[in-house]
Formats: structure tokens, C-alpha cells, sequence
């Protein structure tokens, strides 16, 4: 596959190639090595286009999850406590986890405990694969990768997308570069408060 277009938030982009470039260059190394052609393996059973073989969301995550972990791009998680109280939650937001549990029940609230998932992690480095649904997109772009950044886990947050083009030749609904850019530019320059990068591919 190719990288096809980048968008660099609050110099995302930047900071990797300053801090990090083995890194810019691991990813894009893992791109160009999924062979889109042998993810085809989608038969369609929407009425507009009946036996139709379309790209499979599942077969591509499969294939970059291969090329991440070979050069040890790892699965992480970032665990937190929650309750309805809004003050209590703001003040507990910073703490680690456990603190933020004591905290909560000292304050004779109900701790309820959550977590983040995200695919591949490397030296402060997150990267999210994202051919799924509009909603898992918006999820990582303004809900996951903030939180790995306050947990202090990451610098800077990465999402890799279809191009309208390719997920037009997958099932209806998948998310794809352009809508997730303006999106993104249209909440304004500082919003998400995360730096991050869009990454479109195309086969």
C-alpha cells in the first residue's frame, strides 16, 4: 500500500521527524508492505453491488498487525476510575489509577473502572488502524489518543485510513481520510488538544 496524503496536527508530524524519525520511517515501512491486493476477500451481500469482492476491513488490520509487531509495535492499555460526579472526576482525572480509586471512595463515591486500548505503542508512539465505522474514528481522534497523552503515555497519536477511494471498494459505512480531515479542521487549530497524524493510504 501507499501513503497517500498527511495531515500533521499541532505539528504531529514534526515532532516525530525531529524526535523520532526511525520511527516515521518503521511506519511507513509497514504500510508499504500490505499487499492490498490479497485483502480482496470480502464477498458483498449489500443489494448495490451483490457478489461483489470488496476489501475486507479484518484482512487489512490482520496484515498491518503483522508488520507492526515484527518491529515490536505492541498492544497498550491505559486503565482509569470514573464515577457520575463531575468535580470528583476533574480532580481525579491526573492521578494514577489507584490513587483515583482511593480517591473516589474517600469521597463516598462508587468507583467504576474503564480503560483505553490502543493497537500499536513504541517509544511514546501510538498508531491506530482504522477501517471501521465513522464513530470508532471520531473515538480514537478525540477520546483515545487524549487519554494515552494525559495518562502520559504518548507524545503524539497516528491514524491510518482509507482513502474515499479504497473504502469505496469495501462494505457501506468505513470511515475514510477526507471526511476524518475535515472533521478534524473543522473543530479548529487547537482541537483535539493531542498531537497527532492523519495518514490516508491507497493500494
Amino acid at each position: 500500500m501507499n501513503v497517500a496524503e498527511i495531515y500533521s496536527h499541532l505539528n504531529g508530524q514534526e515532532h516525530i521527524l525531529v524526535h523520532k524519525p526511525h520511527l516515521w520511517g518503521e511506519i511507513k515501512s509497514v504500510i508499504e508492505t500490505v499487499d492490498a491486493g490479497i485483502c480482496r476477500t470480502k464477498v458483498s451481500a449489500e443489494k448495490r453491488t451483490p457478489g461483489k469482492m470488496l476489501y475486507s476491513p479484518r484482512a487489512f488490520n490482520d496484515a498491518f498487525k503483522r508488520g507492526f509487531n515484527k518491529l515490536d509495535w505492541e498492544e497498550s492499555r491505559t486503565s482509569y476510575w470514573v464515577t457520575a460526579d463531575q468535580e470528583l472526576v476533574r480532580k481525579t482525572m491526573t492521578l494514577s489509577p489507584e490513587t483515583q480509586k482511593e480517591a473516589i471512595i474517600a469521597a463516598g463515591k462508587t468507583p467504576i473502572f474503564s480503560y483505553n486500548q490502543t493497537d500499536f505503542v513504541k517509544d511514546r508512539i501510538a498508531v491506530e488502524v482504522q477501517f471501521g465505522k465513522y464513530s470508532f474514528v471520531a473515538y480514537d481522534l478525540f477520546v483515545k489518543h487524549m487519554a494515552f497523552y494525559i495518562g502520559n503515555v504518548i507524545d503524539v497519536g497516528i491514524e491510518i485510513l482509507p482513502m474515499k477511494a479504497l473504502s469505496a471498494e469495501m462494505s457501506s459505512g468505513v470511515s475514510y481520510y477526507e471526511g476524518e480531515l475535515y472533521n478534524v479542521l473543522r473543530h479548529g487549530r487547537g482541537t483535539p488538544a493531542v498531537l497527532l497524524v492523519l495518514i490516508g493510504v491507497s493500494p
